[in-house]
C-alpha cells in the first residue's frame, strides 16, 4: 500500500450531510443533493470535495451501524451558510493518507485492508475524529483512472 503519514490542519468544511449504514449506503444521494449547489458555498478553498465518514465513538464498521457522511468543501469561514447547508470542523491530528486508483468497485476491499492489515500491524491505532477522502483533479466518477486519497485519523500506540 502506498501511504504516507501526514498532519492535517484545523479546517472548516460547508456542506450537506446524511446518515445512513452500509446496508444502506446512501453516498449517491448525498452527493446528488450537494452538487448543483456546491457553487453557493461562499468562501471556498481550492476545487477539491471532501467525502468525509464521521463515525461514532465505538464504531466497529458493522453493516447496520449509523454513521454521517458529508458531501463538502474547505471554507476560509463559516460567514455565510446557505439554507439547507450545514457547518463541520475537522481538529487538526495525524492522518494515514493512502493513494486510491480505480472505480468504486474496488473501494470497500481498499478499505478493508487498511483496517484488518494495515492499521492492526502497523504502530498506530485509529482515533475518534472524521475519516474523509479527497476528491481532487484526478477524481472522476466510475472511471477506473480515478484517482483520490484516503486520509484515516490515527495517533501512536500507546
Amino acid at each position: 500500500m502506498n501511504l504516507q503519514i501526514k498532519n492535517f490542519p484545523t479546517t472548516k468544511f460547508l456542506g450537506k450531510k446524511l446518515s445512513f449504514t452500509y446496508s444502506d449506503y446512501r453516498a449517491f444521494e448525498l452527493w446528488s443533493s450537494f452538487m448543483p449547489r456546491r457553487k453557493e458555498v461562499p468562501n471556498a478553498i481550492g476545487t477539491d470535495l471532501f467525502n468525509i465518514q464521521v463515525n461514532p465513538i465505538g464504531f466497529s464498521f458493522g453493516m447496520n451501524e449509523l454513521f454521517v457522511k458529508w458531501a463538502a468543501v474547505p471554507v476560509s469561514n463559516f460567514g455565510f451558510v446557505p439554507e439547507g447547508m450545514e457547518t463541520l470542523e475537522i481538529q487538526k491530528g495525524l492522518y494515514a493518507v493512502f493513494q486510491y486508483k480505480g472505480d468504486q468497485s474496488n473501494a470497500a476491499a481498499f478499505f478493508n485492508a487498511i483496517y484488518t492489515e494495515w492499521l492492526p500491524a502497523s504502530n498506530y491505532e485509529l482515533d475518534n475524529r472524521p475519516q474523509f477522502e479527497i476528491l481532487g483533479a484526478k477524481y472522476k466518477t466510475n472511471d477506473p483512472n480515478s484517482e483520490e486519497e484516503i486520509w484515516i485519523p490515527v495517533k501512536q500506540q500507546s
